[in-house]
């Protein structure tokens, strides 16, 4: 049974080592918010969040208070709103007026983001489907705390090649509406394949139609922590190098498991998962990047990275699952960019590329993650690195996702500013050669051999 002196043994990681639940989610079904007439629905849609999540950030602050524990971030993730307004929504434009209503319920309930403009595409695209598609740069541009999502591929299904095509383009038409603001939407989005039903993290959480009603999913995360406990074990080998990060690994998510608990209990909303992710902030001290140097690289991206960044993953695994009856979401480590110094640091140095970020991606959570590219990358390079990702995943059975920010009007060598959580990020270089044809094939990827397990 978790309790008040487990909470005490992290003081000091939370005072000085960057521990933080980074967020509290709130999942909320908005299936019984069908209706054929778009105003009906709308009205069901802002009525359904506003009542379920009234006490939710009252309610983080509260533990916050409580145990001393950072609660960064409260927010709600809904059901894939291609299913919601499906009946309702004939034009694109309809459901940007559904990206409003949950900007507003959003904004009236105190939660910083709100996801679930979402689709579910990985074999074919409904009509609604690309409707709500082709909306998502409007949506995105005229609205302040909606984030989207787009779930391209699955092992059991192959690749929708014609989504992956579309969203290139959408992504750039994305940047383009914001491009006096850095293109800052891009951030907002991003593409999946494997897209896991109870991810709490931002821009890629959804409400999943086998959860139920609603549901209280937390994320937790510490690389601060990490980092800090290996720092004593400088030189030990890999046997203590594991054993010291499965061991912190099982405090911080005990921290997590708490805040779960005690918001389930207050809220009265059942809780779903605890999502193990090292998330890292742009903040000195709370970089992934740094715990990989700590393990023995110069810089992220050296020779090595991908191995040490696998022996990271799988020990906070290791140790977080025997910490939490419900593990869910993404569980690893993120290695956003711009959201890590330690990233930008070895960006700026040479060391870390666009093609050794792919190859990471195959043992982390996420993998091309709040990338700034060159503004006037092709719809069809976009594309194409959406593909590769979708490609990993889909062969490795995981998940892997896309959120890349092709900056209107900057280039390689030039930085861009996010500000907050989002940090700041250097232009990276992109390929240059084309896979136009590639892309202009359509149809689907045929899922690997390895899916057929009935």
């Amino acid at each position: 049974m978790l309790n008040i002196f487990e909470v005490n043994e992290t003081n000091k990681m939370i005072e000085k080592e960057n521990l933080d639940v980074r967020t509290i989610t709130l999942g909320i079904s908005l299936l019984d918010c069908i209706d054929a007439d778009l105003k009906i629905c709308n009205e069901k849609i802002y009525n359904k969040i506003t009542t379920v999540a009234k006490d939710l950030v009252k309610t983080g602050k509260e533990i916050e208070k409580d145990f001393g524990i950072p609660i960064v971030n409260k927010r709600i993730s809904v059901t894939p709103i291609a299913l919601v307004g499906g009946a309702a929504c004939k034009t694109s434009d309809d459901f940007v007026t559904l990206a409003k209503t949950l900007d507003r319920a959003a904004t009236d309930v105190g939660v910083n983001l709100i996801g679930g403009y979402s689709a579910l595409v990985s074999k074919g695209m409904t009509h609604a489907d690309e409707l709500l598609i082709r909306s998502i740069p409007k949506a995105l541009a005229e609205t302040e705390r909606v984030c989207s999502s787009v779930n391209l591929g699955s092992t059991r299904t192959g690749i929708n090649m014609d989504g992956v095509r579309l969203m290139g383009e959408i992504i750039k038409e994305t940047a383009e509406l914001t491009k006096d603001r850095e293109s800052v939407s891009c951030m907002k989005l991003v593409v999946f394949c494997n897209a896991p039903d109870d991810n709490p993290f931002m821009a890629g959480a959804f409400h999943g139609v086998t959860e139920a009603d609603a549901i209280i999913n937390v994320g937790v995360s510490g690389p601060g922590v990490v980092k800090t406990a290996l720092e004593k074990v400088r030189g030990e080998n890999f046997e203590v190098l594991c054993e010291t990060i499965k061991k912190t690994a099982f405090k911080v998510t005990r921290v997590g498991q708490l805040v779960a608990q005690e918001a389930s209990k207050r809220l009265q909303v059942p809780f779903g998962i605890v999502d193990l992710s090292l998330a890292p902030t742009p903040a000195v001290g709370d970089s992934v990047a740094d715990i990989l140097c700590e393990i023995g690289l110069e810089y992220a991206g050296a020779p090595g990275t991908t191995a040490a960044l696998a022996l990271l993953n799988d020990q906070v695994k290791k140790g977080g699952v025997m910490a939490s009856s419900y593990v869910g979401g993404l569980s690893g480590a993120f290695i956003p960019v711009s959201e890590d110094q330690g990233m930008i640091d070895a960006v700026a140095a040479g060391a870390l590329t666009l093609e050794k970020l792919e190859a990471m991606t195959c043992v982390c959570s996420v993998g091309l993650d709040m990338l700034a590219v060159p503004g006037d990358t092709k719809a069809t390079t976009i594309s194409g690195i959406i593909a590769d990702e979708m490609a990993i995943g889909m062969v490795n059975q995981k998940t892997t996702a896309v959120r890349i920010i092709p900056v209107i009007g900057k280039g390689v060598g030039e930085k861009v500013e996010f500000g907050g959580l989002f940090g700041y990020a250097p232009i990276m270089p992109v390929n240059p050669y084309s896979c136009d044809a590639f892309i202009g094939r359509g149809g689907r990827i045929p899922a690997p051999i390895h899916s057929f397990k009935n």
